[in-house]
């Protein structure tokens, strides 16, 4: 007689736990998937993109998309801004850009002789920071307290940004002449950096059919509408996520991948060559909110392997600083990511 499977530890785990079992779904995870059904239909061809963006919304973190050009990802954020209750501003980022560009400047009435400030379009809930390495360190370093420290700060004053506050970064991968590298300090900030290709040819004929009725008839674009997610939805939706069920023995595996960057020699001798730094603890908090928020917009209250698996590049990618070898050899960061998710074994 043949012995029974043994369960994988983080299943037992689950089990055992009483908050693991099955839940009813809440009017916030409805709102959501009503939300994520609507995004599917409008941005045809990037579902990935879209599970990003709504996983960034409920972990309340910022997002770096990197896509070729009409991919989609200015039309993606201004559809999300539509679908939520909240206001949208694209700032596109050049090399004459200023930091008062983004932040807002102080400015003198001659009426009174007082200075009055006048906020920039970082105070909108949603900004889409187009082609952010286009623009000088200085600019860079005025989004970087925006998004670290939810504030700006001009002259001497504070001002504190929206509770619901997003910032979509883009880059263009094809054209690099010009450009501002992000420092790893910026880009330590966001939450996930997003890679987005071509969608196939029946994706592509839905995106061709999906314009052509947009651009034609009028009665089109009013069914696209929908009743908008309010604010105080997702803010409840964040204290869900917060309370979705992460095995002891699944929070011992997402910190295992951690450490694998920072001790890359205990896991294999390819890995050591290859990695110069490894990630920083906003790794781990980001890896664990994220996996949080994709099971609970699966409809689940508890963690998977695969929500940790499926996360990690985008977790990951940006945060790996690789060495000269890496580069001459032609490996990237998602070939050391892959090669950290094979070689640590899975409870």
């Amino acid at each position: 007689m043949s012995a029974p499977i043994e369960q994988p530890a983080w299943t037992k785990r689950m089990n055992a736990n009483p908050q693991s079992q099955a839940a009813p779904v809440s009017a916030a995870q409805q709102d959501l998937q009503r939300l994520r059904t609507h995004l599917n239909t409008q941005i045809i061809g990037q579902s990935d993109l879209v599970d990003a963006m709504l996983i960034a919304l409920l972990a309340d973190g910022h997002m770096l998309v990197e896509g070729a050009p009409g991919l989609a990802k200015t039309r993606a954020i201004h559809v999300l801004s539509r679908g939520v209750e909240a206001d949208f501003q694209r700032i596109q980022f050049t090399p004459d850009l200023l930091p008062a560009d983004l932040t807002g400047t102080e400015v003198y009435r001659p009426q009174d002789g007082s200075f009055h400030f006048q906020p920039g379009p970082l105070f909108h809930n949603l900004v889409l920071a187009d082609e952010i390495n286009r623009s000088p360190a200085k600019v860079q370093s005025a989004l970087l307290e925006a998004m670290a420290e939810r504030q700006i700060t001009v002259g001497r004053k504070t001002y504190p940004l929206p509770a619901l506050f997003l910032v979509m970064a883009t880059q263009n991968p094809i054209e690099q002449e010009g450009t501002y590298p992000l420092p790893e300090a910026q880009l330590d900030r966001f939450l996930m950096y997003v890679r987005i290709g071509y969608p196939g040819a029946e994706q592509e004929k839905a995106i061709l059919r999906l314009v052509r009725g947009e651009a034609g008839r009028p009665e089109c674009r009013a069914a696209e509408a929908m009743e908008p997610v309010s604010q105080q939805t997702l803010f409840s939706a964040r204290e869900e996520v917060l309370g979705v069920y992460l095995a002891e023995a699944l929070e011992d595996y997402l910190l295992q991948l951690i450490l694998a960057t920072r001790e890359p020699a205990r896991y294999g001798d390819s890995l050591a060559r290859w990695i110069l730094y490894g990630v920083s603890p906003r790794a781990t908090l980001a890896l664990d909110r994220c996996a949080r928020a994709r099971a609970w917009l699966d409809g689940r209250d508890y963690v998977t392997p695969d929500d940790i698996q499926a996360l990690a590049p985008a977790i990951l990618r940006h945060r790996l600083i690789l060495s000269y070898e890496a580069e001459a050899e032609g490996v990237s960061s998602d070939q050391v990511v892959k090669d950290l998710l094979r070689r640590i074994a899975v409870p």
